[in-house]
Parts: C-alpha cells; sequence; structure tokens
C-alpha cells in the first residue's frame, strides 16, 4: 500500500479534541502514514480565552502545534477533523478554517481524497451527531471521499455506537475512545492507501 499523508485538522476549548487528534494522528503514523498534526487558529478574543482559566491552559498546551493552513491539506492525501459542537454545529473557529479553503477548493486540491470526523460535547446527546452531519455536505462540496467508521469493527458500539464518527463526552476521552479512533484514523489510511495507489 502507498504512504499516504494525512493532515489530522482539529479545534479545542477545553482539551476533549486535542486528546482525540493526538490519539488519530498516532494511530495514523501507526498505520504508515505521514502525518500533520494541525491545530486551528482561535477567533475568540484574547481576553475572553485568558478570562477563563481551563481555556487558557489549554491554549497554552497547545501552543506548540502549528496552526493549519490551506496548504496543509493540498499537502495530503485525507484529512481527519476534530470539532467541538456548538449548538448542534462544528466550532466557529473550524468552520472560520474552512471558510479560508476556497482557494484551494476551487483548484480541485481537495478532491478525490478520504476524509472522516470526530466530535465532541458536553453531554452525551449535545449534538455530535448533528456536528459531523452538517460537516459532511462540506467534504462533499470538495468532492471528498467520506470514510465513517460505520458499524465495521466493535471499537464503534463499544464507544456509544455513532457510525458518523466517533463522538466523546467533553473531558471523557476514555480507553474505549481511543481504541475507536485509533480505528477510525486506520480505517482513514486505508483508504486513503487505496485511492492513491
Amino acid at each position: 500500500m502507498a504512504q499516504p499523508k494525512v493532515a489530522v485538522i482539529f479545534y479545542s476549548t477545553y482539551g476533549t479534541n486535542h486528546q482525540i487528534a493526538e490519539a488519530a494522528a498516532e494511530a495514523a503514523a501507526a498505520a504508515g502514514a505521514e502525518v500533520r498534526l494541525r491545530r486551528v487558529a482561535e477567533t475568540a478574543p484574547e481576553e475572553v480565552v485568558k478570562g477563563q482559566e481551563a481555556w487558557a491552559a489549554q491554549a497554552e498546551k497547545m501552543a506548540h502545534i502549528p496552526e493549519a493552513t490551506p496548504e496543509d491539506l493540498a499537502w495530503a492525501d485525507a484529512f481527519f477533523f476534530s470539532t467541538p459542537t456548538r449548538f448542534g454545529v462544528a466550532a466557529s473557529q473550524l468552520r472560520a478554517f474552512i471558510d479560508t479553503l476556497g482557494p484551494v477548493w476551487q483548484q480541485g486540491k481537495l478532491a478525490n481524497k478520504a476524509v472522516t470526523a470526530t466530535s465532541s460535547a458536553m453531554n452525551l446527546h449535545g449534538g455530535q451527531e448533528g456536528t459531523l452531519l452538517t460537516l459532511y455536505p462540506t467534504f462533499m462540496h470538495w468532492g471528498s471521499i467520506l470514510v465513517p467508521p460505520g458499524f465495521t469493527d466493535e471499537s464503534v458500539t463499544a464507544a456509544g455506537g455513532n457510525p458518523y464518527g466517533y463522538s466523546a463526552k467533553a473531558g471523557e476521552f476514555d480507553d474505549a475512545g481511543k481504541a475507536a479512533v485509533t480505528y477510525q484514523a486506520r480505517r482513514l489510511v486505508e483508504v486513503a492507501g487505496k485511492l492513491i495507489a
């Protein structure tokens, strides 16, 4: 199988999606991919972020991770997105990043590339599925190839059973969740490898 290049793109306020993204990046690399782990830029005012101790601490914890750019997606053969849920849709920070992708999308640089996504919310039914279902049409506009986990592995059911992509309760990314994310990332690498073969 060819070695695919995977961009793991995430936004995280308090750390859950950061943990998911790191697990995905680790699993993709273990599956043979070349990986770029990237965080999307914070768009909330600095005084708001600094005004919440946990938010500020998480921002500092991620400061060493490069910010995502359109070039990262042009470079990649596959994309793994992780985002918090905000009222049933992706966090505005991720949507703002997606809004910068017009030039690479218009050049066809996002087409025919494998993509998958995960999400989190503060409770078990906080809109995670809705978030993924509203992200996937964006990827379809790009011409990307959706690679949801489906019910193709026991880890999906063990982690709560979301066939669209792993969903976490914020602050509770456990071993079952890590196994599901690992599977989802490996599946992405497998499909991407076939697409570029």
